[in-house]
């Protein structure tokens, strides 16, 4: 793989990166809720999934992602229903929130992993995505191995760098508002949340 082509691959991964995705609006959610430090569980456990992805496509699993029929639809709408329940669960616990003395319940970060995890893996096609995007930057007369291994890696930096700058971004904004305002954070959080599993969900129904 030539320096060039990896420059096209760069700028190729950022244009589709341009547009956020569920996985960008759940790092808005857990960041506001939980703090930046903490949201990077949750973008690890997306990056993780992704690591996943990218291995099944290099392997050439894609067909058998796609040509499963309810194994695809359990697995998309087991993560949509898992992020929907999250979302409201967070909203109504924003109503019985103490206004003058809030806290935060502490969730594990094992589970803020999950949550960033389930997200990613329940988009299957994004196997077929990756499979049909590495073939477009391979060199057949070079080893694959590591030509996979760069791109991927690549891959995971950029995505790793998206999800920092918004759960970065979440974070300021959520250390700038008063304590009275928290509880609407939550709401603007759960929301996020929601709002992720019907892009989810939305997407579910573009399968070819």
């Amino acid at each position: 793989m030539t320096l060039e082509t990896w420059i096209l691959y760069v700028g190729t991964v950022l244009i589709f990166m341009s547009a956020p995705g569920p996985s960008h609006l759940l790092m808005l959610s857990v960041s506001m809720s939980h703090g930046f430090k903490r949201s990077l569980a949750t973008a690890a456990g997306d990056l993780s999934a992704n690591a996943i992805q990218m291995l099944l496509a290099g392997l050439g699993l894609a067909a058998l992602v796609t040509n499963s029929q309810y194994g695809f639809s359990i697995v998309k709408w087991a993560g949509v229903s898992y992020l929907v329940w999250v979302g409201i669960r967070q909203i109504v616990t924003s109503f019985s929130r103490d206004v003058e003395s809030p806290t935060i319940s502490e969730v594990s970060l094992l589970r803020l992993w999950l949550r960033g995890f389930i997200t990613s893996a329940a988009n299957p096609k994004a196997v077929v995505f990756f499979a049909a995007l590495f073939p477009q930057f391979l060199d057949p007369g070079h080893a694959l191995l590591p030509q996979i291994g760069t791109l991927g890696l690549s891959y995971i930096v950029i995505d790793g760098c998206f999800l920092a700058a918004y759960g970065k971004g979440a974070s300021w904004i959520a250390e700038k508002l008063h304590n009275q305002h928290k509880a609407l954070l939550d709401r603007a959080a759960g929301a996020s949340l929601i709002i992720a599993a019907l892009l989810l969900g939305l997407r579910a129904n573009e399968r070819t």
